[in-house]
């Protein structure tokens, strides 16, 4: 399993309305995507102007096939609650 780790710049006072609309975007397309095993959002305390979203992947291969217009197009979706973000990228080594 591969991991693909995502860290958002979201204000406070914004980040509800942005995991809505992350819900309803990302989420419900991630899910349809082979391959795909689950997601989840942390906050680290003490930064609670970051989001970071865990995405677990069955291999690379899974996560890499996604056609980049199809990626486009849910970016598009996201409109104005579109943030940039840093990847960092974790192989699991040990499932418990």
């Amino acid at each position: 399993m591969v991991i693909e780790f995502l860290t958002f710049s979201v204000s406070e006072s914004d980040r509800a309305q942005w995991m809505e609309v992350e819900e309803r975007t990302w989420s419900r397309f991630l899910e349809r995507q082979p391959g795909f095993v689950r997601k989840q959002l942390w906050l680290e305390r003490g930064r609670p102007d970051e989001v970071h979203a865990m995405i677990v992947w069955a291999d690379d291969e899974s996560w890499f096939s996604i056609p980049a217009d199809e990626l486009a197009a849910v970016d598009a979706e996201m409109g104005s609650w579109w943030r940039d973000c840093t990847l960092r990228t974790f192989d699991v080594i040990r499932d418990c």
